[in-house]
């Protein structure tokens, strides 16, 4: 392990015929000259290799609400320590989180950490999960996959919120220590991800069907309604039919609200009609869980039971009111069971957000 703060080798790049260094990690194969920085910014050219510039170096850590992420079938009303770091690989127009993943300066990376404090502070403060978030872990997966190992030591599962823009071994490296993922599925057209992301809709199409296929990970799926861009019920029926055909029809779907923000300030939130109209398109193509987020909806936030469609799980907002699963998630009716992970549930966390510090120091 690394000591905490500090520039570590890079792994997933190899040295071109012009002698070049090009990134292997993300579908964008960054080609670099000495002293450059790849578009995530984090990962640079030194010398006759590459180096993450943020191991051990966080914009701040907060314990969540697992519903947060979000994630509505993985251990429900459990807290994880969430964090991230700087920089990101795509460029959205809307990022709401545009002050840390569009950061560039590294001073905003206060907090460090080594992966053993981090691993130590959750199992401290009683999370069930530690989350790479608020920028995409992609970038720093070294980093991540070294937390990662750490919480695992201490039997503390790791989740990874993305936009799944990785692939190749990276993909399966990244993935391998991961036990839960929300994968933001930005819009179901090409055009929308070179327009408003700079990126292109199949990597992400690939990561999702790789986690379905390959992957032991339970995933979720996140897209943010953006009004006149991507909020058509023929976009959303066409994205909930691939979903179905190819990932299963037990795929949570979150459908979330757009709040103007970064450099996409001159539209209008999404109307609460357009999520529950897009949410009804979804189900009628098939899905069975498919939420409504950054709204107050009880409906749209709550679990219904596919056998017997009672609500097993009833939220407003990140509070869970009433939970009727036994420890393996089987309908107390019914006794249908849900896909996901669940546990014996105790109290919720709950609706709240406690900012922490854990720092270099922090005891290992």
């Amino acid at each position: 392990m690394h000591d905490a703060a500090s520039r570590v080798p890079a792994r997933y790049w190899h040295t071109l015929d012009d002698g070049r260094i090009e990134c292997d990690l993300c579908p964008r194969t960054c080609r670099l000259h000495e002293g450059q920085r790849a578009a995530c910014f984090v990962r640079q050219r030194v010398g006759d290799h590459m180096e993450l510039t943020t191991w051990g170096r966080s914009s701040g850590f907060c314990i969540d609400p697992i519903e947060k992420k979000p994630l509505n079938h993985f251990y429900p009303g459990s807290s994880v320590l969430s964090f991230g770091t700087a920089g990101c690989n795509l460029a959205c127009k809307f990022c709401q989180n545009w002050d840390i993943s569009k950061s560039r300066d590294m001073d905003r990376l206060m907090d460090t950490a080594s992966p053993e404090a981090i691993a130590a502070a959750a199992e401290r403060w009683g999370c069930k999960s530690v989350a790479f978030t608020y920028n995409d872990p992609v970038i720093f997966a070294e980093y991540a996959i070294d937390t990662a190992i750490a919480c695992h030591a201490r039997g503390l599962n790791t989740v990874a919120v993305t936009a799944g823009y990785i692939h190749g071994q990276g993909r399966a490296d990244f993935f391998a220590h991961m036990d839960a993922a929300n994968v933001d599925l930005k819009a179901f057209t090409n055009d929308f991800y070179r327009k408003l992301c700079g990126a292109e809709l199949a990597p992400v199409l690939d990561t999702l069907i790789w986690l379905r296929h390959e992957s032991h990970v339970w995933f979720e799926i996140t897209t943010l309604i953006i009004p006149g861009e991507n909020d058509s019920d023929a976009e959303i029926t066409a994205m909930a039919e691939w979903i179905h055909r190819e990932l299963g029809n037990d795929v949570p779907l979150h459908l979330t609200a757009f709040h103007p923000d970064f450099k996409l300030t001159d539209r209008h939130g999404t109307p609460h009609t357009t999520l529950t109209r897009l949410r009804r398109c979804a189900r009628d193509a098939g899905l069975r869980h498919v939420y409504i987020g950054n709204l107050a909806d009880r409906d749209g936030a709550s679990t219904y039971c596919p056998g017997c469609n009672a609500p097993v799980i009833v939220r407003v907002g990140y509070n869970i009111l009433d939970y009727r699963l036994d420890e393996r998630g089987q309908c107390q009716r019914c006794g249908e069971r849900l896909p996901g992970r669940f546990a014996t549930f105790e109290r919720p966390f709950g609706n709240r957000r406690i900012p922490v510090a854990i720092g270099s120091t922090a005891a290992e």
